[in-house]
């Protein structure tokens, strides 16, 4: 029997829900999900630029470990640009930084209640309005 999953350290979550292909409504895309972790190797190695070595410490994985999520994040990637997919970023094994939250209306991405203000875009202010991207665990 294979060990549990442990979860992987992220440092927040990203801006964004996901992408999609220009000019094909989302109704008629398929979708690839991208989890977080997948995404923060994507983000540590080819955005940051940081050795695989170092990401690893980061996200407090082994450097095998850290290979095998970046490569699955690579395909899932790659088969959604070739294929005209959908990419959608949620889920994982995966502990924040601290306690995330996105507004329902503008999509907006706060770090904390504490930090919550009320958004340009939105009509109403209140708790209500956020859903939590991922609870940190105790």
């Amino acid at each position: 029997m294979p060990r549990p999953t442990q979860n992987r350290k992220v440092a927040t979550p990203p801006l964004m829900l996901g992408y999609k292909p220009f000019g094909i409504p989302r109704s008629q895309l398929e979708s690839i999900v991208v989890q977080y972790d997948e995404f923060e190797t994507v983000r540590l190695l080819d955005y940051e630029g940081l050795m695989q070595e170092q990401a690893a410490e980061m996200m407090q994985v082994s450097r095998p470990t850290l290979t095998r999520i970046y490569e699955a994040a690579r395909r899932k990637i790659a088969r959604a640009f070739v294929e005209g997919k959908m990419i959608l970023i949620e889920g994982g094994n995966v502990e924040f930084s601290g306690e995330w939250f996105r507004c329902k209306k503008c999509y907006k991405l706060i770090d904390g209640m504490s930090n919550h203000r009320k958004c340009e875009r939105c009509a109403h202010y209140g708790e209500d309005e956020l859903s939590p991207v991922n609870k940190k665990r105790e």
